[in-house]
Parts: structure tokens; C-alpha cells; sequence
């Protein structure tokens, strides 16, 4: 099953969402207690999925994390989107323990996003095949902007001054350079500086 898009049991949904102590506006005392044991093995089993993930390595233990969400409580939970980071354990069988933090996305029942980190390793889902580099996130980030401001990638490609195939390489995950970096921000209307931040290049001072 891929990890992303996992269907979310409601059992899974509540602690995922449980903020102990909140009390919304028109409530007179604090939430039901929740049951976060059904965390462990959901991320145990979403761990597993990943092919290269130490199976001798499982989360024992958590705690409710902090939920964000777009809209209030109040809106629909079918387009609501919720993130948040949950903080634990993972033990091995020989008795080593490192503090864990999973970091969920999810709108209504699927799951959306999925990172952990244990100790000071962060691991995800992997999107590249086997043997192949991972793509820069700019790629997904520079596909967006271009569909949501309505620009093909022949006219960014003449408009940058650049090649369709360097386009769509950029669209794809290839990094771009300072140049590129330059030209794309001018077509979109964003500042240097920040196309730089989302394409995690340096801060400019090697013009």
C-alpha cells in the first residue's frame, strides 16, 4: 500500500487530532480522553512500507501532539486539512531506545503526508526508484506556481529564455542554478530571494 493516500481508521483520526486540555468555544470541560495506543502500530506499519526501514526498530510509545488545522472545528472534516507532529520512542529488540517525532498530514481519512524522525535521522517516503537521486522539492513547488498562474511551460521556457526540456527537467526535480533561479523568479513575480529559498541555493552572494 503506498503511504501516501492510506486510508485512516477513525480510531487513528481522534489520535491524531487529540489535543488534551483544548476547550473549544461553547464547551464546558475538556475533550474524552482518546485512546493513543492505536498510534504505535499505525506507524509501526506505515514504517514497514518503507523498504529500507530497520524492522527490528518499532515505536513503543507517544504522546498527543499539537493539531493544526485549515478552517475551524466546525468545518466540513471531509476538506479539512490537519497536520501535526507526535512525539515518542522507538526501541529496538535489544533494549536501545531514540526519541521518535512523526509529522502527519492527512485531509478527512487519507493520508497526505508522512515524516519521521528518529534521533537526528528524518526519513520518508521515497519517490525516486531504487539506485536514482530523490527529486529537489522545487519541482513540485515551481509545477504549482506556473498551474496556478496559468503558464505553460513553452511560454515560461520562452519567456525565461530557456529550452523546454530544461523546463520540464526543472518541473520534474532537477535543482536549478542562480540563473535560472533569476529568470524563473521575473516570470513569476516573486523576488530572487525567495526562489533561492525554495530551491535551497545560497543566498546570492556568488552572483
Amino acid at each position: 500500500m503506498e503511504t501516501a493516500n492510506r486510508a485512516l481508521t477513525a480510531d487513528v483520526i481522534a489520535a491524531l487530532r487529540y489535543w488534551p486540555g483544548v476547550i473549544w468555544v461553547g464547551q464546558k470541560h475538556p475533550p474524552d480522553l482518546v485512546d493513543m495506543t492505536v498510534l504505535p502500530p499505525f506507524f509501526n506499519e506505515v514504517l514497514q512500507d518503507l523498504p529500507w526501514w530497520n524492522r527490528g526498530w518499532k515505536v513503543d510509545r507517544v504522546q498527543p501532539g499539537l493539531p493544526t488545522e485549515t478552517g475551524d472545528h466546525l468545518c466540513d472534516p471531509a476538506v479539512r486539512f490537519t497536520e501535526v507532529s507526535i512525539p515518542g520512542t522507538v526501541a529496538s529488540g535489544n533494549g536501545e531506545s531514540l526519541p521518535f517525532v512523526a509529522k502527519v498530514g492527512f485531509t478527512g481519512d487519507r493520508l497526505i503526508r508522512f515524516q519521521a524522525k528518529i534521533g537526528d535521522v528524518v526519513v520518508g517516503p521515497a519517490v525516486a526508484p531504487a539506485g536514482r537521486s530523490e527529486p529537489h522539492p522545487f519541482g513540485r513547488v515551481l509545477t504549482g506556481l506556473m498551474d496556478l498562474r496559468g503558464i505553460p511551460v513553452k511560454d515560461m521556457a520562452r519567456a525565461a529564455g530557456l529550452s523546454m526540456s530544461t523546463i520540464h527537467m526543472l518541473r520534474r526535480g532537477h535543482n536549478p542554478n542562480l540563473l535560472q533561479a533569476r529568470l524563473i523568479a521575473e516570470i513569476l513575480d516573486m523576488s530572487e530571494a525567495d526562489v533561492r529559498v525554495i530551491a535551497g541555493l545560497d543566498d546570492g552572494s556568488s552572483q
